[in-house]
């Protein structure tokens, strides 16, 4: 009777070690954080598609969509870089409350325009400035805090926790706003948002304070977090984790106290991240993939022209856009495959080069399945791609820089893309779209490849 009992538990631990990753959850300030994103991923991202709406419907101008799109990114760089000094200066909490707060008083200005019909274009690019701004602050502070919170091993089961609920809101978020929009209208949006952005307040007013550590240039006069040691897979109600330890490039210099004009910290930031060969290789091979290898701009062609898709849209342009998070949902319920494995820096780059490899095979797809089976293999590549670039990033670099580094990956994640767009859309009118993407596809490998081939460095990260 024991026997099979005991070979079936077995199994299930076996199984378990495959499919996602939960130990950080055993952490109790990360677990209440991942609970609050989990909420806000799917509840707090419907103004993601109700402000393009609103301004469409105020401006029957696509052009006012895209401007808005332009003033978010502008204020999301911005807030990157501003933050990332913020992080490393003071308390990383402090930061992150103060961030969430705002992002939830802006979700309630978005919710009084609408509901006093105020129709005004300038008020709404405004509070879209608002909401760029708190975002890009909670993006770059966020990646600074978690390593404060979860030991250096459990950082990739991190972050793929954090991105597996991330791109899942990305699915369920707007399909959700799609239902709703005719049903309760644009100002019940807003307001879901507000109150979703509530249980993230809570979450990051429950974390312990994150001052620098003592003997840092901004450091306070005062004790810093308790650390103890803890076992990954269980740890105490209020006990502290052993956090990522602080490592300084060769050659890199951290700050001095006389830097501390905000220019000079964001210059003391670059200079540091150009003086680490592993974190500019980090950084390269992620910008490669993002701008040669994110043909997303190039989709409604491919639906239309190549697919036989109606002008206007329909299943076709539906389903490129759905594949890719698709693929990214599926890597990360099977994030224990990879998350406890070595040679980070290694399987960074070959995920790179795999992506590099699904942009080349959708360039090629004469058939909508196959398309559709590429982006779902890339977004599985983009995913770990994504995860190590996190964890290579968050543990390399010096605690004291740690929020500038992320400043700098937030522009890069943000912005690569936006440039993939510029540069796709420029291209495809030339070449056509499909000898576009399959070039796209080649250069991300060709660059990963070199990349790779030129940092020993990332090649030997474990």
């Amino acid at each position: 009777m024991n026997g099979p009992t005991a070979r079936s538990r077995g199994a299930a631990r076996s199984l378990g070690a495959y499919t996602v990753d939960r130990r950080p959850l055993a952490v109790p300030a990360y677990r209440r954080l991942w609970a609050a994103s989990a909420i806000c991923a799917v509840g707090g991202s419907f103004s993601v598609v109700a402000v393009p709406t609103q301004l469409f419907m105020m401006t029957g101008s696509s052009a006012a969509v895209g401007a808005s799109a332009a003033v978010s990114l502008v204020a999301l760089v911005v807030a990157a870089l501003w933050s990332g000094v913020l992080a490393d200066v003071g308390d990383r909490r402090g930061v992150l409350l103060a961030a969430h707060c705002g992002l939830a008083l802006t979700y309630a200005a978005l919710w009084a325009q609408a509901a006093l019909d105020a129709r005004s274009v300038p008020l709404l690019m405004v509070l879209v400035a608002c909401q760029g701004l708190t975002f890009g602050a909670i993006m770059t502070t966020m990646g600074a805090a978690v390593p404060r919170l979860v030991p250096a091993e459990l950082l990739p089961a991190a972050n793929s926790l954090s991105s597996l609920v991330r791109y899942t809101g990305a699915i369920l978020g707007p399909v959700l706003a799609g239902v709703l929009i005719p049903v309760a209208g644009l100002r019940t949006l807003y307001l879901l948002d507000a109150v979703a952005l509530l249980s993230a307040v809570w979450a990051v007013a429950k974390l312990p304070p994150m001052p620098p550590h003592p003997g840092s240039p901004a450091a306070p006069d005062h004790t810093p977090l308790a650390r103890v040691q803890a076992d990954p897979n269980h740890t105490p109600q209020g006990a502290q984790v052993p956090t990522a330890p602080s490592h300084t490039p060769q050659g890199a210099q951290v700050p001095t106290a006389p830097n501390r004009t905000p220019l000079n910290r964001i210059l003391a930031g670059f200079r540091y991240l150009a003086a680490s060969r592993l974190l500019v290789a980090v950084l390269a091979v992620d910008l490669a993939a993002m701008v040669f290898g994110m043909p997303i701009a190039l989709f409604p062609e491919l639906a239309q022209h190549t697919y036989g898709g109606p002008p206007e849209g329909g299943p076709e342009l539906g389903l490129l856009y759905a594949a890719y998070p698709a693929g990214v949902f599926a890597a990360g319920l099977l994030s224990g495959t990879f998350t406890r494995a070595r040679r980070h820096g290694a399987l960074m780059a070959a995920a790179a080069a795999a992506w590099g490899g699904t942009v080349v095979l959708l360039g090629l797809a004469a058939h909508l399945w196959l398309a559709l089976a590429a982006l779902v293999l890339g977004g599985a590549a983009n995913f770990m791609l994504s995860t190590f670039r996190n964890a290579i990033s968050q543990a390399h670099t010096d605690d004291t820089m740690r929020g500038r580094i992320q400043g700098s990956l937030t522009v890069v994640t943000i912005g690569g893309p936006q440039i993939a767009n510029l540069l796709h859309g420029a291209a495809a009118p030339i070449l056509g779209p499909q000898p576009v993407i399959c070039a796209g596809g080649l250069l991300t490998i060709v660059t990963v490849a070199a990349i790779a081939w030129a940092s020993p460095e990332l090649r030997r990260y474990a």
